[in-house]
């Protein structure tokens, strides 16, 4: 078992954009196999190669939020929204421990990607399979959960990560 320790909030590689990935390789196989050890270990809902330091634009999906017989990641995601719907509700950041806030999402994503084999592959996802995959593909875009809260939401947090003394904690104009 390859579990990976996690990149916190501070590191410069959750900040950063990923990089396409363009070799299905037995690489990325076993980057796929360490998000999803990593993340059955620290018992997430998702897991974004940057967290492990990895500048590729992976994630996996803990197995309990997909249907049987569907991916439980995805390469190289692309977002769609098929409606304007909203939901806010809790959300919270492996990278971002103990930290938990509402935080505005969409209700329902299609997502369009490939497997670690390369094959195409289409998730639609409602509800916390939603907030999940759009979570997880800000982290490809070097954005945090914590970059889409309101202003009071914003400003709560940063006097609570003052106060705790973390290391250089920022929001993102994103």
């Amino acid at each position: 078992m390859t579990v990976t320790p996690i990149r916190l909030i501070g590191d410069p590689v959750l900040r950063r954009k990923a990089e396409p990935v363009a070799d299905f390789d037995a690489e990325l196989q076993n980057l796929v196999r360490d998000l999803r050890e990593t993340l059955a270990d620290r018992r997430g809902a998702g897991l974004a190669a940057p967290q492990l330091g990895v500048s590729r634009r992976v994630f996996v999906i803990a197995p309990q939020l997909v249907e049987e017989g569907t991916v439980d990641h995805l390469v190289n995601p692309v977002l769609d929204f098929p409606d304007e719907e909203d939901q806010d509700g809790p959300e919270g950041c492996l990278s971002v421990p103990g930290i938990y806030l509402d935080t505005k999402r969409r209700l329902n994503v299609v997502a369009k990607g490939f497997t670690a084999h390369g094959d195409p592959v289409q998730v639609v996802g409602a509800g916390l399979l939603a907030r999940c995959i759009q979570h997880e593909t800000d982290h490809l875009d070097g954005v945090l959960f914590i970059d889409r809260l309101d202003a009071e939401r914003q400003e709560r947090l940063l006097a609570v990560t003052r106060e705790a003394h973390w290391p250089d904690v920022k929001v993102s104009p994103h």
